[in-house]
């Protein structure tokens, strides 16, 4: 039987937090990083890798694209067929817009011909060299789309990019600028191999986790989440009363949870677990980084707990405090600050 301490070291461990891996590996293990704002995947990416992340080039070899959760996630490129497998509201390269199900929740009025020529128009312009969200859809009123018909294709809940993008015809670029590029071409996976092979990584690198937090992460019931755990030959250990599951053997001695860790927004380990059950996150300090606007803040992980949360505006840097936190705890946080960056010029602390 493991202590929750001892779960806390493995986890961190297995989610390179305190045993680095290079970038490919990351990102191959915690089935991405999720990418609203890619200044995040940037984070989550420096704080795990073994090599340097530099902001310039740190995206080469990655995409940007809808995947878990329905969300927008940077991956390894060499995981499109894993991620954007085959599906059915969203067939591979088809123009079949007739099953685009987002245009039917946004009330879309524009015929299926014109949908069609919108879409290959935007495809059309990317392949030119026209990559900027902005510059295609000048290209596009240029080619004389209505106001109506921009308003939809480029909504800023995905419009007409988003089907683009699952469909295998579009990803954005991995960088802070919002860029398109061709998709690379790729042989879509199954979907039941897709999603077993997404829970494997799951519980290879998360875990262990218990079937609550792996539902949680992949947005899956809980039914569904215990019908993929059985076609995995999953180990099992008791901890704190509580089942939890995983792959692969586990050692004997993992590295010491450490003093701090400025975590990223949206980072995995904020994402990968149930987080009103976090054994990261007390309960009383949950809005304080899960607020009610669907934003995952950037916490401050003091001595494995959540203690507060941080940002940064250029030079500034401010971190809310949940409560009393030693001077001498304080100088560790600002010592991690100043590891991570070397252009801060001013330290603000609140207290929430």
């Amino acid at each position: 039987m493991l202590s929750l301490n001892e779960l806390k070291q493995i986890q961190l461990s297995r989610q390179h937090l305190t045993e680095k891996a290079d970038k490919h590996t990351a990102c191959r293990g915690l089935n991405g990083f999720q990418a609203q704002f890619t200044v995040n995947v940037e984070h989550s990416l420096r704080i795990r890798c073994s090599e340097k992340i530099e902001k310039a080039g740190y995206g080469g070899g990655l995409v940007k694209n809808w995947t878990i959760r329905g969300t927008v996630h940077a991956f390894n490129q060499a995981d499109l067929p894993l991620y954007k497998h085959q599906s059915e509201s969203n067939p591979y390269l088809s123009h079949d817009w007739g099953k685009a199900v987002i245009c039917a929740q946004r009330n879309c009025k524009i015929s299926l011909d014109r949908l069609e020529y919108i879409a290959r128009l935007i495809v059309d312009k990317v392949s030119s060299g026209v990559t900027a969200r902005e510059d295609i859809k000048r290209e596009c009123y240029a080619a004389g789309i209505s106001e109506s018909e921009g308003a939809y294709a480029f909504d800023q809940w995905g419009g007409l990019l988003r089907p683009l993008c699952e469909r295998g015809f579009l990803c954005y670029k991995v960088q802070e600028k919002k860029e398109f590029m061709i998709c690379p071409p790729y042989t879509p996976m199954e979907r039941d191999a897709a999603l077993l092979e997404q829970a494997r990584r799951y519980f290879t690198h998360f875990a262990p986790a218990n079937v609550r937090d792996a539902a949680y992460f992949f947005g899956w019931t809980q039914a569904f989440a215990k019908e993929m755990m059985s076609k995995l030959p999953l180990l099992q250990t008791a901890i704190d009363g509580k089942q939890y599951y995983y792959l692969g053997g586990l050692k004997n001695d993992y590295p010491d949870i450490p003093r701090c860790v400025l975590l990223a927004g949206f980072d995995q380990l904020m994402l990968g677990y149930q987080k009103s059950e976090s054994i990261y996150l007390q309960a009383a300090h949950l809005r304080g980084i899960f607020n009610l606007a669907g934003i995952v803040m950037p916490p401050i992980l003091l001595n494995g707990s959540v203690a507060g949360k941080w940002q940064k505006k250029g030079s500034k840097l401010a971190f809310t405090l949940f409560g009393s936190v030693a001077e001498k705890d304080k100088k560790i946080i600002a010592q991690s600050a100043e590891s991570l960056w070397g252009d801060i010029k001013k330290l603000e602390w609140i207290t929430a």
